[in-house]
């Protein structure tokens, strides 16, 4: 199996910054896209930042160049570093891998999410 860890989630205040990590461990042969999403109260999850493999990224349009999405292939790891946080960014944040196993299938999977809230 394949487990995603996240962690560096928290309050902080408005025009903060936090970094995200996400850990992926398991039967792993590579990981192609790995991301970050969001769920705030009452809404659905939604795409904040992407990375592939070989380091192409996307962003949503509201990001807006304060978060910055990047991965350490070596460690199965991938970061998002928010700076200029707004309340409006408040949270849970889900780290997403698509994993390849060694019989070559690819699967997502889903970290269990880490709770960002920004306010005064």
């Amino acid at each position: 199996q394949v487990q995603l860890v996240e962690s560096g989630g928290g309050l902080v205040q408005p025009g903060g910054s936090l970094r995200l990590s996400c850990a992926a461990s398991g039967t792993i042969f590579s990981i192609d896209a790995m991301g970050w999403y969001r769920q705030a109260p009452g809404k659905q999850r939604e795409l904040v930042a992407v990375v592939t493999s070989g380091g192409r990224t996307n962003y949503a349009d509201w990001v807006k160049g304060r978060f910055t999405i990047s991965r350490d292939n070596a460690k199965n790891t991938v970061y998002l570093q928010m700076n200029s946080l707004k309340p409006e960014d408040t949270a849970v944040y889900y780290c997403n891998a698509v994993v390849r196993k060694f019989d070559f299938t690819r699967t997502p999977y889903w970290g269990q999410g880490t709770q960002v809230t920004v306010s005064s």
